[in-house]
């Protein structure tokens, strides 16, 4: 299971990576395991603002549908475009390919909130 200790995580399971206020956003490792074969995923938030906790959009796998929560509050920039027809990139790579959105941060201080690596991997044992 990766857990790159360069990201930061959520609860929910999602990790974020950051650069100034910018934060790229997708799912664990973990996650992309529990849900199985993805075959679909949603993303209705683009140029939303919206806050900590929000559903951005959804993941569709085999056997389940799971809402994809922000992290961190800010603006919803950029989409990958790479899902629409590949969405198993969330499988095969979460952390590269599988990227899910791209923000511009209310307040990039927030990110101090996330767990670092070592949390996230006690969170998930």
């Amino acid at each position: 299971m990766q857990i790159p200790e360069s990201l930061k995580y959520t609860k929910d399971h999602e990790w974020v990576s950051v650069d100034g206020d910018i934060a790229t956003v997708g799912i664990t490792d973990f996650a992309q395991h529990e849900l199985g074969d993805i075959v679909y995923v949603d993303i209705s938030a683009l140029n939303q603002a919206l806050s900590e906790g929000d559903v951005f959009g959804s993941v569709e796998a085999v056997k389940t549908v799971s809402d994809l929560f922000l992290p961190l509050a800010g603006t919803v920039t950029e989409v990958n475009p790479a899902l629409e027809a590949n969405p198993e990139f969330v499988n095969q790579d979460p952390y590269e390919k599988g990227w899910m959105v791209k923000m511009k941060l209310a307040n990039p201080g927030d990110v101090s909130n996330l767990m670092d690596a070592a949390a996230y991997a006690n969170h998930i044992n």
